[in-house]
């Protein structure tokens, strides 16, 4: 299920296609959710998809209120916990407040700023620079879904519960892009990306959603942001984050 009835920034019909259709190529089933969340329409699904929820329009003063009320935040819960499993995106500033109230659900915390590495908000991960850990995501079940290199295009922080696995582990050195203070290390690893279980269920919060899909930059540059960004394995890593979802792991 792929949610576009809270406002959502990325839809499958604009920003967030190209994911929609590398899962359809895969194999997956994608069925877009208009309406509110409830037990028997979450019920049908195996895993929801939530990109950039938010309280009202964009453009709206009080678009970082919560995204989902407090009923369909219970029942989202409820549901992973059974055995469901939840991919959360969140961009940095109105979409992490938004989204916040869900995160806090499953013990993860948004810190809501555009987040720096090395000056800039355009995060390479490798193993080289110790920020792409191992997990079965980054290592897909089979050598050929090895995910050696992901670029992060402007996203925020996260800091994850003490069982959570931060496989887009930001540095010491990382902070805010407003500030020019020391790292944004807050009592423990924070990330760009973290998969959880939690109940019978399974959880992937990411801090950025150009990741996983594949746009230009505004003119004049025109450059590639996302999934079509060259050298990168951002489309693989999209691909091991559903897979994780559906249990499909080694």
């Amino acid at each position: 299920m792929f949610d576009e009835a809270h406002f959502n920034f990325h839809t499958t019909t604009n920003r967030y296609k190209p994911f929609a259709d590398l899962l359809m190529n895969d194999g997956y089933r994608v069925v877009v959710n208009r309406q509110p969340f409830t037990k028997k329409t979450l019920d049908t699904f195996k895993i929801v998809v939530i990109v950039n929820a938010l309280g009202n329009d964009v453009d709206e003063a009080d678009a970082d209120k919560p995204a989902l009320s407090d009923d369909e935040t219970t029942l989202l819960r409820d549901w992973v916990h059974a055995g469901g499993s939840l991919l959360l995106i969140a961009d940095a500033n109105i979409f992490a407040k938004a989204a916040s109230p869900l995160a806090k659900q499953f013990g993860v915390e948004m810190l809501g700023s555009v987040v720096e590495e090395a000056n800039s908000s355009d995060i390479e991960y490798t193993q080289a620079n110790q920020r792409l850990m191992l997990h079965s995501i980054t290592q897909g079940r089979v050598s050929e879904d090895r995910v050696n290199r992901v670029m992060v295009f402007g996203g925020q922080a996260l800091k994850g519960p003490a069982d959570s696995m931060p496989f887009l582990r930001l540095t010491e050195s990382a902070k805010p892009a407003t500030e020019n203070g020391d790292g944004a290390k807050k009592g423990g690893d924070l990330a760009q990306g973290l998969a959880l279980k939690f109940g019978g269920g399974r959880v992937v919060v990411l801090g950025n959603a150009e990741m996983l899909t594949a746009l230009l930059s505004d003119p004049p540059k025109k450059d590639p942001i996302g999934m079509n960004y060259p050298n990168v394995d951002n489309k693989q890593l999209a691909l091991n984050i559903m897979h994780w979802l559906s249990l499909l792991t080694r």
